[in-house]
């Protein structure tokens, strides 16, 4: 059994990651508002591993999609700063992997 991957495949889980991301970050965000309000503390024990990995996750596909969809280093830059803020990665998931993508089909 052969298992071809091509780059749509990965710009395809790079967009489902860039929607994780983003949300984790709100949802952590939203449990360090209740851990300091409310001591909450679970949420942020539970969610920060969970954005951390995304958080990694969504810098490395950056730097293995931006070949592929033609990115320039000033849009390989913003994507990465886009990683550190809260709902930026939903805009670069949106507006800057469709139409590349069909174009690799």
């Amino acid at each position: 059994m052969t298992v071809r991957w091509s780059i749509v495949d990965t710009v395809r889980i790079f967009r489902y990651v860039s929607i994780a991301e983003a949300t984790s970050f709100l949802v952590l965000l939203l449990c360090s508002v209740l851990k300091r309000t409310s001591e909450f503390e679970a949420g942020v024990q539970i969610m920060g591993p969970i954005h951390g990995v995304l958080f990694i996750a969504f810098v490395a596909l950056v730097f293995m999609v931006r070949g592929p969809l033609g990115w320039d280093v000033k849009r390989t830059v913003l994507a990465l700063i886009a990683s550190v803020l809260p709902v930026a990665p939903y805009f670069v998931e949106r507006n800057w992997t469709r139409q590349p993508v069909a174009a690799a089909q």
